[in-house]
């Protein structure tokens, strides 16, 4: 069994910057990604780091969020800079064992086996 835990999220003024952590325990999955959702909308992914350390990104977040991992302290992390108020939501960190092709395809295709209790970020003017 893995389990997620996300910390960093919080408020933030409109052009800040954030850093959530993802820890996974025992350790990190082949296929990991930051998911979030808002009031009143569906569940988004906004990031993704694949096995091989190719990223992929959604398109309203490209340029300013960055997904890395950090493979000794088994965390998964998402730097997001010059936030905006349409980036408030929470947060989910989403993890699978099965990397490669799985793992490839497009954003919000894969149905993540692992998931964390959010945390949320809150972006005001």
């Amino acid at each position: 069994q893995v389990r997620l835990m996300e910390s960093g999220g919080g408020s933030v003024q409109a052009g800040g910057s954030l850093r959530l952590s993802c820890r996974a325990h025992p350790d990190t999955q082949s296929c990991m990604g930051w998911f979030r959702q808002a009031p009143g909308k569906e569940r988004e992914e906004v990031a993704r780091f694949i096995d091989d350390g190719t990223t992929i990104y959604a398109e309203s977040v490209k340029g300013r969020f960055t997904i890395s991992k950090d493979y000794a302290r088994n965390n998964l992390y998402l730097q997001m800079d010059n936030l905006k108020l349409e980036d408030t939501a929470m947060y989910f960190c989403a993890a699978d064992p099965r990397g490669g092709t799985w793992c490839r395809r497009p954003l919000m295709s894969p149905q993540f086996h692992y998931w964390g209790q959010g945390t949320q970020v809150t972006v005001s003017s």
